[in-house]
Parts: C-alpha cells; sequence; structure tokens
C-alpha cells in the first residue's frame, strides 16, 4: 500500500477555474466566478446560444466573493470590502454596457452594507442596511438601481440591531435587551416608536433567530424556533399576535443552522424565486436532509438529488421554476454543477470546480461519534489517508472557528491537503458547536479552557485508543475560535501536541471582546458575556485571562506557527503580535506569518497559497509527513 499521487497546495488552494453559478430570471443566462487577473470575477454566458462567456467585472485587487441578480436581467449586484476590512460596499455591474465598469452604489468611507435584499413588486428598488451615520447603528434605506439614489427609509433607534423589510412596505426590528433576550418590533413610521412582537429567551438563541424571513404576504415571519424543544425547527411567528406555529421538522436534525452565519451556505429556507412561498427546508445532521414543502419541488427535488451522491448545496431558478443551476458539497467532488430542465428533463453537467482533481486520489470523510469524559457525545468527522493502513497515523486535530458553528460533511481542502500527506485529520463539535440542539451549545457555559478543551483532548484519546493516532505524533490547528483552542492545547496541555497552528486566533479574551467592531458589541450579552465573560467586570475579567493563552505563555514550549491578517476587524492583530513577541522573548519556536492585505483568513490565493506551505512544511518537520517540492525552504 502506498499513498496516492502527490496534490501540491496549489492544486488545493488556488481558485477554481468556475463557481457559484446562478441562473437569471428570465432562463435564458447563467452567471458565475471565475478567475480574471488572478482575481475570481463575475462572467456571464447564455445557456442556449454558443457565445463565448463575459467577464463583467473587472476587480484585479481582491476576489469577488458572491453576486445576486435583480429580477430585471440587465443588473447584477456583489459585495466587496477593502483587503478584508469586512467594510461592505454594493455594486451594480449593467450587463447592457458592461465596458462603463462596476458602479459603487454605497461609495461612503468606513461604511458597510450589512445586508441587501430585492424586494417583490418594487422593481428597480433595492433595500439595503447601511451604517454611513453610525458605525455602530445600521440604518435602512431604499436605493434606486437606476440612479443610485438613496432614501432613508427609518434611522437605527439607538440599539444596534438588524431591519427587516416586508413586500408591503412594513418594516420590524430585530435588537437585544439589556438583559440579553432578542425582542422582535414592528416599526411605526408615523411615531418613530417600535411595537413589541415577541421577546425571545437570549439564551436559547446565543447566535440569534436563525432563519428570521417574512412570509411574502407580510402577516408573519418564518423563524428557527426551539421553543419547548432542544431541536430547532421550522416555525411561523404571527406579526399581529406574536403566537408560534410549527410549520415543519425533522426528528432529530435542526434546521440546517450554517445559513446567515458562515458565507457562502444557502438559506436553511428554499424559497419560490418569483412568489418567496417556502417550498423547501434544510435540516443537518451527519448529512442533510431537504424537505420539500411544496408539490411541485418535490418532483424537482427528486431529480436534482438523483445527479449526484452529495449534498444538495447552491440552488437557483429561473421565474417561473423552470431552468434550475444546483451544485453540490462533496468530500470528494467539490461544488459539481448541474444545469436541469424541469419542462424537459434534460440535465447536464455544467463544471467541475477543480477539474485537475481526481476523486479517486482524495479522501473520504466519515462521520464518527466521539464520548466525552462526561457522558456528552460529540459527533465529529475523521478523514484517513487513501493508501495506507489505518493505524497508528500522525493526527491533526483541526478545530472549527465560532465557537458558535459546527464542522459539516463535505469538501476541506486542508483536510485534504493533510489526508493526502498521510495525516489523518479529526474534526470535532465540541460543546458550544450549533447544531446539535440548545443543551449542546448551552454545554459550554463557562467553559473555554474547561469542557471545550476536554472535549478535544477526549477526541484524541479516542482517536489514539481506536489505534488510528500515534499518540507522540498529534497537531492542534485551528482558526479564530480554533486558533483559540490550538493556544490553549499548547498551554493547557502541552504534552498533548507535537505541534501546533494558531490560524487569527485570540490570545486574550479580554482584549479581544474590547477591540470588536462596534455594531457587534449590543449582541455579545447573550453569548460571550454569557459564556465567557464582561472585561468590564474586574471579577470577570481576571476569570478571562486565566483563560487567554497570553497570560500562560511560560507554559508554551510545542512548536507553534501563527497567521494574522493586518486588517482583521474580528481578531485583531494585538492577539497574534503580543502572544509571538512574548514567545520570543523566552526564546520559543514559533514561526509568524502576517499578510497585510487580508483580514480575518487568507481570501486571495496567492496568500492562501502561502500559508498552506508553511504549514505544509511545519507539518512534516515536527509529524514526519510528505510536503509539497514547493514548501520546502530553498537550497532544501
Amino acid at each position: 500500500m502506498a499513498l496516492p499521487k502527490l496534490l501540491t497546495v496549489a492544486d488545493l488552494f488556488d481558485s477554481p477555474v468556475r463557481a457559484a453559478a446562478s441562473v437569471s430570471p428570465d432562463g435564458t443566462r447563467i452567471a458565475y466566478l471565475a478567475p480574471w487577473q488572478h482575481r475570481l470575477n463575475v462572467w456571464v454566458q447564455d445557456l442556449d446560444a454558443a457565445a463565448a462567456p463575459r467577464c463583467v467585472t473587472a476587480d484585479d485587487k481582491r476576489s469577488v466573493v458572491s453576486f445576486e441578480w435583480t429580477d430585471d436581467p440587465r443588473w447584477l449586484l456583489y459585495l466587496q470590502d477593502n483587503d478584508g476590512d469586512e467594510n461592505w460596499h454594493l455594486y451594480r455591474v449593467d450587463l447592457e454596457s458592461p465596458e462603463a465598469g462596476a458602479v459603487d452604489l454605497t461609495p461612503f468611507p468606513g461604511a458597510k452594507v450589512l445586508t441587501f435584499d430585492l424586494p417583490r413588486g418594487r422593481p428597480g428598488t433595492v433595500i439595503l442596511q447601511l451604517n454611513s451615520r453610525a458605525v455602530a447603528e445600521f440604518d435602512i434605506h431604499e436605493l434606486d438601481l437606476g440612479t443610485g439614489a438613496l432614501t432613508l427609509l427609518a434611522q437605527n433607534p439607538g440599539r444596534g440591531g438588524s431591519w427587516l423589510f416586508s413586500d408591503n412596505g412594513d418594516l420590524y426590528f430585530s435588537a437585544m435587551t439589556t438583559d440579553g433576550d432578542l425582542e422582535f418590533s414592528q416599526w411605526d413610521g408615523g411615531t418613530g416608536t417600535l411595537r413589541t412582537i415577541v421577546v425571545f429567551d437570549g439564551a436559547d438563541y446565543p447566535v440569534g433567530v436563525n432563519p428570521l424571513q417574512l412570509t411574502p404576504d407580510g402577516t408573519g415571519v418564518w423563524i428557527g424556533s426551539n421553543r419547548g424543544t432542544d431541536r430547532t425547527r421550522l416555525a411561523r411567528l404571527d406579526l399581529t399576535t406574536g403566537e408560534q406555529t410549527e410549520v415543519d421538522s425533522h426528528p432529530t436534525f435542526d434546521l440546517d443552522p450554517r445559513s446567515g452565519i458562515s458565507p457562502g451556505y444557502p438559506s436553511a429556507l428554499i424559497r419560490d424565486r418569483r412568489t418567496g412561498e417556502l417550498i423547501g427546508a434544510r435540516y443537518l445532521g451527519a448529512r442533510q436532509v431537504i424537505h420539500p414543502l411544496e408539490p411541485n419541488f418535490a418532483a424537482v427535488l427528486a431529480n436534482l438529488t438523483s445527479l449526484s451522491d452529495g449534498d444538495l448545496g447552491a440552488l437557483s431558478s429561473d421565474a417561473s421554476g423552470t431552468r434550475w443551476i444546483v451544485s453540490f458539497e462533496h468530500d470528494r467532488d467539490p461544488g459539481a454543477t448541474y444545469y436541469y430542465d424541469h419542462a424537459t428533463g434534460e440535465s447536464r453537467l455544467l463544471f467541475r470546480p477543480f477539474p485537475d482533481l481526481d476523486p479517486a486520489v482524495l479522501a473520504p470523510m466519515t462521520p464518527v461519534t466521539v464520548t466525552a469524559r462526561d457522558g456528552l457525545a460529540l459527533p465529529s468527522y475523521l478523514t484517513l489517508p487513501v493508501g495506507v493502513a489505518p493505524t497508528d497515523l500522525p493526527l491533526v486535530l483541526m478545530v472549527h472557528g465560532g465557537p458558535w458553528a459546527r464542522d459539516s460533511w463535505g469538501y476541506d481542502p486542508a483536510v485534504q491537503l493533510f489526508a493526502n500527506r498521510g495525516y489523518a485529520v479529526l474534526q470535532v463539535n465540541f460543546r458550544g458547536s450549533t447544531g446539535y440542539g440548545k443543551a449542546h451549545v448551552n454545554a459550554a457555559v463557562g467553559e473555554f479552557a474547561g469542557k471545550m478543551h476536554d472535549d478535544l483532548i477526549d477526541a484524541v484519546n479516542w482517536a489514539v485508543a481506536q489505534g488510528y493516532a500515534d499518540r507522540d505524533r498529534v497537531a492542534i490547528f485551528g482558526g479564530s475560535y480554533g486558533g483559540y483552542a490550538a493556544l490553549v492545547g499548547v498551554c493547557f496541555t502541552p504534552n498533548v501536541f507535537a505541534a501546533a497552528i494558531d490560524y487569527v486566533g485570540i490570545s486574550n479574551l479580554a482584549n479581544f471582546l474590547r477591540t470588536v467592531p462596534a455594531f457587534s458589541r449590543p449582541f455579545l450579552v447573550n453569548n460571550w458575556y454569557r459564556f465567557v465573560g464582561d472585561p468590564g467586570d474586574p471579577a470577570q475579567e481576571a476569570d478571562m485571562l486565566a483563560r487567554s493563552p497570553i497570560s500562560r505563555t511560560d507554559d508554551i514550549r510545542t512548536p507553534l506557527l501563527v497567521a494574522q491578517g493586518a486588517n482583521d476587524v474580528r481578531v485583531v492583530q494585538a492577539e497574534s503580535d503580543n502572544l509571538v513577541k512574548a514567545l520570543r522573548a523566552r526564546g520559543v519556536e514559533v514561526e509568524y506569518l502576517i499578510k497585510d492585505d487580508e483580514g480575518h483568513g487568507f481570501l486571495n490565493p496567492e496568500n492562501a497559497i502561502d500559508l498552506y506551505r508553511a504549514i505544509d512544511r511545519f507539518l512534516a518537520e515536527h509529524l514526519g509527513g510528505r510536503q509539497d517540492p514547493d514548501s520546502r525552504p530553498r537550497g532544501a
């Protein structure tokens, strides 16, 4: 037995040849992302004609990550920030005159578009939330697509929060109370006041009510509700009475928690493009399950799911619901994208984003369950290298960010890199992870660097006991919260790990919470303050520092690699700078990679390739795996 063909870091981390396809409302064209000048830009192609595709954006500085058709197929919209600063501006592209270039519709320095929506019945307009008046407050505006004129619909009442706009013009506001509960209200434009409709217990919703979408008739709102149950189900909230009625549920799975939290994931609610009515709901366990909620979509769904053995990812249809574009999440065939015509039954593969990746060379991801020392079940994913016996392998423990997020089944280039090098990879949905019920989330209260870390150590011990992992060759790697977890691993349990990688991770919990963006601070009450503490309280700050790696740098002796974006607004550069400075003062081995044109994670492909070449080299040195020749230092 032998490992398969060596994949280079560039094979896995360079830009896709195509991705994120979406069909136009009239069903005649598709738009997608593809490289131009080494950055992803938006391209448009006719579905039926043989005309060559056209690149309709021209950003040579930073990749476009998403776009949206408007109801008028002349216009495309997309968001773009500046070097990862997350101050998203809304841009318009005129497909009738793409040579005119993209127009910045929100050209306000330092401002951020929080959301934008295309209301039904108001063609040529966009409803958007923007903090151009006050950085901590998002006001809601109507934007004329043709002229770019902005009209203020309502000013934020000074409580943070966010808005919803109904198709009939009503406004609703969601904000957090000082006690950490979530208050949903209707806005009275005449008096400038709010009428409370319902208050959600904040302890049940540490990352907010998700999803939260108005019904097209304006009388209700679809919500992810766990009232009276541990699991999140789909309910309808009556906007007059505040009463909840169950719409749909799964007996064991939550509604897919990733939409609205993780960029790029589709909504848990699948809606008719023309009417806005609900036609399907996504649930997520070890794999995804979709419930069709309308007969026609049930027939469409049966045919779409027959195209691949992956999980249904992003999907779009024309306004008639006839022509569909669908991509699939898959552990070894990422993003395969198909066209399907429901009128004729015709289907065809449009593209594979990474056509040079052979699925047979990639490693399968397998759901497993680890039992924590206190009996809590930890849903996890194990990826074993192809071509070698699955015993006594070097292991990479990958820790997801959030922490109110989750790992799920599908393609991850980092996982595939490590498996290709001969490492086993274990991803653990430790307590605090979402998607496994509110009890699983709330089990993390007060457990940073406590039971949340114990879960990770228990997972390592499980992998060793099962015979998969060599105890002396275990590395820990994570980003954001996962970077914090990696640092906790080498501070609190320095004998467990042979190497650690901290990617945009937190080293000082108190400083982290003091430096989050101003508009995020009202939302800290029911998650970070409840789970970790308020740095404004001296006693709580002392406890936070005791759980912070910056307070225990003297205990770190494990080889460490740190990576940071200079423009990170979530975990600021000082979190990495201060840690590295303290370690180097002690002579501890630490490699520090910082990118001046990145934020909370590296987007530009050359930066991602640099990072994973450094990781490739670092792990080969400390775990003994093979590596890409381009990852080796010059002269090696």
